[in-house]
């Protein structure tokens, strides 16, 4: 697995910066990403995928109900707007052979992505994502 990047999340308009809060990356920023997974997924659209959202982006108080749907990274976009998790994009996102992984930071307005060299390369060279390398 190559070294992790970090892709930091941007607002794009005063819409999004209402909508959008710490610990959730902004709309672009997210059918962004799900592309380029997609691009370097050895299933592409039909690798299968498990998508956790925390508690805390819910202002829960108790952690016993927690949020994992799985599904297919063809549906990583719908997550975006998945009418019970109130417009937050998912706290982890992985693909179920465990070749990738990204963890969007609830306290931090980031998101790690972990996984092949080529797929850190393509978010690193990426026009549209804003990513560095991490150490």
């Amino acid at each position: 697995m190559g070294a992790p990047c970090h892709v930091r999340t941007r607002t794009r308009s005063l819409r999004h910066a209402v909508r959008r809060v710490q610990g959730s990356l902004n709309r672009a920023d997210w059918n962004r990403l799900a592309e380029i997974l997609i691009e370097h997924s050895p299933q592409g659209v039909d690798t299968r995928c498990l998508a956790y959202y925390t508690p805390l982006g819910q202002g829960a108080e108790e952690f016993d109900d927690l949020h994992v749907r799985a599904g297919r990274l063809a549906d990583a976009k719908v997550l975006y707007d998945h009418p019970d998790e109130d417009f937050w994009t998912p706290s982890n996102l992985w693909a179920q052979d465990r070749s990738w992984v990204l963890c969007t930071d609830y306290d931090l307005w980031a998101t790690k992505v972990a996984g092949p060299a080529p797929l850190v390369e393509a978010l690193l060279d990426d026009g549209e994502i804003e990513a560095v390398r991490l150490p």
